[in-house]
């Protein structure tokens, strides 16, 4: 077996174990809409599920190997971040990504408050009236967990930092210089855009921009509006239903 070829096997395997792939006949769907498990619903992170790191499903987690993957290729400078991680399953992927490929110039930054999401400011962010995500427990999930998690694929290393607090108090002053991957994963209007204000313009030309909530009411509108104000005009590229991404010119 070549050395490709070994890495592949690798990440493929980790992939699986992240979303609770192997073992996926024991999986439970806890989202309120939901009922019983589906095989292609949790494929499509369409689940929520009890026992895996992510929620993401696979073809999330395939789009983000390949913008890793592309990025590296090109050699667009920077490192990858994720905003918004929950039990932290993308960045694990993207660490044991990193560790792989022998890469240690790029670091994972791993930005949440790991204690659930802002309730709504309404007056300020209007279009994120009425949203409730921040009453859901199943949401919270505290840094010694996420660390833990990385651990259990010893994966939490030097080049791994956390950014523990809302993202309108980390963004601003996070010690990052440059950034390849930019995921945002933060569900509402005011965490989406805190996190477009505050690093969109250090995502590298040739980087990756990739929105897990597009389906979302107040995470699209922010995307919209944050597009049409900056005149983005990269196209937006489906994933599957409910996320997006493009590559910054």
């Amino acid at each position: 077996m070549d050395v490709e070829h070994a890495h592949a096997k690798y990440l493929e395997l980790l992939k699986r174990a992240i979303l609770f792939e192997i073992w996926q006949e024991y999986e439970t769907d806890l989202a309120w809409w939901n009922h019983g498990f589906d095989r292609e619903r949790h494929q499509k992170g369409e689940i929520w599920p009890q026992i895996a790191h992510s929620m993401i499903g696979r073809y999330r987690m395939n789009n983000l190997q390949g913008c890793m993957t592309s990025v590296v290729k090109d050699n667009i400078p920077g490192d990858f971040i994720e905003t918004g991680v929950w039990r932290g399953g993308a960045c694990i992927f993207m660490s044991g990504f990193l560790d792989v490929m022998g890469i240690t110039d790029r670091n994972v930054w791993v930005a949440d408050s790991f204690e659930g999401l802002p309730k709504p400011n309404e007056e300020k962010y209007p279009k994120d009236k009425g949203d409730t995500h921040h009453t859901v427990d199943y949401l919270r999930v505290s840094l010694e967990d996420v660390k833990h998690n990385f651990n259990k694929y010893d994966l939490l290393n030097d080049n791994v930092h956390f950014l523990k607090g809302w993202f309108k108090d980390t963004l601003p002053s996070a010690p990052i210089e440059q950034l390849a991957i930019l995921r945002l994963d933060g569900d509402l209007y005011e965490s989406t855009m805190d996190s477009l204000n505050n690093l969109y313009d250090k995502v590298s030309p040739g980087g990756y921009i990739i929105i897990d909530d597009f389906i979302l009411p107040g995470c699209n509108a922010a995307i919209m509006d944050y597009r049409a104000e900056h005149h983005i005009t990269e196209p937006l590229i489906p994933i599957d239903s409910m996320s997006v991404y493009w590559r910054k010119k």
